[in-house]
C-alpha cells in the first residue's frame, strides 16, 4: 500500500489499526497483490538559509536521510476526466524521474478504463480519475477489478476528501487515493513509493558542477564543495571526475589511483556496486574519489548509456554525489545535467560567461520544469585591472541571482592547490571557505561548520 495522502495524516490511531488489519490477515481486496518475496550577499555566510525549493518541500528534503527513489521501467495507463488532471499527469510523465516508464494518457474515467482492460493487457499501474459520487465510484471499482490481472497497482484521483470512501477503496486493494490540488512531484513521489525496489531503494542526490566557459574554476568549486559536504557537513559524499582527458581531481587531492572512472565507463555492464567500490579511492572516512585518467593516450568514445549506468551505480551507494563535469556540450553531458538533482553553473563576471551561462541555465529551466533552477556561482570576482560586468547587471541578464560570489584569491587557492589541500583545510575561516560551506548548507539544509585548526596547525601557520 502506498503512503497515505497528506490530507489523511491527522487521522486517529484507530484507523491506522484498521488499515494494518487490512494489510495483514483480513480482506485482501479486489486487486490482490502477489505474495511478497522474503527479502531483507549575494552571499552573506551568516545570513539565514534560503527557503526550500518546491521540490524540497514536497519530498521532505530537510536532512541527509531522504534519497530519491528509483522508479523502474513500468507501464502506466492513465484515464482522465478533466483537462487539469491530464495536464498534471503529462507534466509528471515528462519528468526525468519517470524517464524509464511507459506512460499513456487517455480521456475517460473508470468506465473507459474497464473497456480498455477488456481488450488489452493490464499495465503495472492504473492511474484513474473519477469525480463520481462515492457509491458510483465503489461500484465502478468493483467492475474494473473483474478485468485486472493480479499484482496491478491502482491509484485513484478523486474529488472527495472522504475518509469512509478512502477506507472502502483501500479495503478493495486500491493502492493510493489522492485529492486535488496536486503537483507533479507529489504524483511522482506516490508512484515511487509503490514501485520502490527493496534491493535498490534509493538514489543519492547528484550535484552537477559545470563551467560556463573553460578556466572559470568549475573543478575547483566541485572539489571544495565535495570536501565541505563530507568533512564540514559530515555527509558521506563521492566526487566523480568526468573530465576524462584533463581531470584534476587526482592532482588537487594529491591522490594517485591506477584505476579510474574510465574503467567503469568502458564496461558499464560489469560495473556493479562491488566493482565501483573497488575502483574508487577512500580519501577520508566520509569522502570517496572517482578520479579521471587524465591521459591523452587513447580516445574514449563512451556512449551516453554508460555514463548513466555508472553515475546511477555511484548514487546507489552514497547520499551525495558531486559530478565534476568538463566544459563541453554533448548528448551525455546534456543528459547528465538534466538528470541531476542540482546543477551549479560557475561563471566569471565577463561577457562569454554571461552568454554561455544563460544558454545553459535557460536550457535546463525549460527541460526541468519540476526542478529548482540551476544555481549560479560567480568565481574570481575582482581581478585587478580587469574590466568586469557588475554582479547586479550580470544577475539581471542571466535571470538567476548568484548563490555565492568568490573573490579573486590567488594566494589562498594557489597555496591549497600546491599542497594538495582544499581551501577549508588551508584557511577554514577565509571568506571563500565560508562561502563554499554556505553553498553546501543551501544544498543540504544542514548547518555546515568549518573545522577548528589544531594547536600544531596554528603554531605552524597552517
Amino acid at each position: 500500500m502506498g503512503q497515505k495522502n497528506a490530507i489523511f495524516d491527522a487521522f486517529d490511531a484507530e484507523f491506522d489499526d484498521e488499515l494494518a488489519a487490512l494489510d495483514g490477515t483480513g480482506d485482501k481486496g479486489l486487486f490482490p497483490q502477489p505474495p511478497a518475496e522474503d527479502t531483507p550577499p549575494p552571499v552573506d555566510v551568516d545570513a539565514p538559509q534560503k527557503d526550500a525549493s518546491p521540490e524540497d518541500v514536497i519530498f521532505g528534503l530537510d536532512n541527509d536521510e531522504f534519497q530519491e527513489r528509483i522508479i523502474p521501467a513500468i507501464t502506466i495507463q492513465a484515464f482522465c476526466e478533466t483537462d487539469e488532471t491530464r495536464l498534471l499527469i503529462e507534466r509528471a510523465g515528462d519528468d526525468r524521474r519517470l524517464s524509464r516508464t511507459s506512460l499513456t494518457v487517455q480521456e475517460g474515467g473508470l468506465a473507459a478504463a474497464t473497456q480498455y482492460l477488456r481488450e488489452n493487457p493490464t499495465p503495472n499501474l492504473l492511474l484513474l480519475e473519477s469525480r463520481a459520487p462515492a457509491a458510483q465510484l465503489i461500484a465502478e471499482i468493483d467492475s474494473l477489478a473483474e478485468h485486472c490481472d493480479e499484482g496491478v497497482e491502482v491509484m485513484v484521483i478523486g474529488a472527495m476528501n472522504d475518509i469512509q470512501l478512502y477506507r472502502q477503496l483501500v479495503a478493495r486493494g486500491v493502492s493510493e487515493y489522492l485529492v486535488p490540488p496536486l503537483q507533479p512531484l507529489q504524483l511522482i513521489k506516490s508512484i515511487g513509493e509503490l514501485f520502490a525496489d527493496p534491493d535498490q531503494p534509493f538514489l543519492g542526490r547528484s550535484i552537477a558542477v559545470v563551467g560556463a566557459k573553460g578556466g572559470v574554476g568549475a573543478s575547483t568549486i566541485a572539489h571544495n564543495l565535495a570536501w565541505s559536504l563530507a568533512e564540514n557537513a559530515s555527509l558521506n559524499t563521492t566526487l566523480v571526475d568526468l573530465d576524462l582527458s584533463f581531470g584534476t581531481t587526482a592532482l588537487d587531492f594529491n591522490e594517485e589511483n591506477a584505476q579510474t572512472v574510465a574503467d567503469a565507463l568502458r564496461d558499464p555492464d560489469r560495473a556493479d556496486d562491488a566493482v565501483i567500490g573497488r575502483l574508487m579511492s577512500k580519501f577520508t572516512p566520509r569522502l570517496s574519489l572517482f578520479t579521471a585518467p587524465a591521459s591523452l593516450s587513447s580516445h574514449l568514445d563512451i556512449p551516453t548509456t554508460a555514463y548513466d549506468a555508472v553515475i546511477e551505480g555511484v548514487r546507489r551507494n552514497v547520499p551525495y554525489v558531486v559530478l565534476d563535469l568538463p566544459h563541453l556540450w554533448s548528448d551525455w553531458m546534456e543528459t547528465t545535467l538534466l538528470n541531476s538533482n542540482e546543477v551549479i553553473v560557475v561563471c566569471q563576471p565577463d561577457l562569454a560567461s554571461l552568454r554561455n551561462g544563460k544558454n545553459i541555465i535557460d536550457r535546463l529551466k525549460d527541460a526541468r520544469p519540476n526542478d529548482a533552477p540551476p544555481k549560479l556561482v560567480m568565481n574570481m570576482a575582482g581581478v585587478p585591472k580587469r574590466p568586469e560586468i557588475p554582479v547586479k547587471d550580470f544577475a539581471a541578464a542571466i535571470g538567476v541571482e548568484p548563490e555565492i560570489i568568490l573573490p579573486f584569491e590567488p594566494q589562498l587557492f594557489g597555496t591549497a592547490a600546491n599542497n594538495g589541500q582544499m581551501i577549508s583545510e588551508t584557511d577554514p575561516n577565509n571568506k571563500a571557505s565560508l562561502a563554499v560551506d554556505h553553498l553546501a548548507s543551501v544544498l543540504t539544509g544542514k548547518s555546515v561548520q568549518p573545522p577548528e585548526k589544531s594547536l600544531i596547525q596554528k603554531l605552524l601557520g597552517k
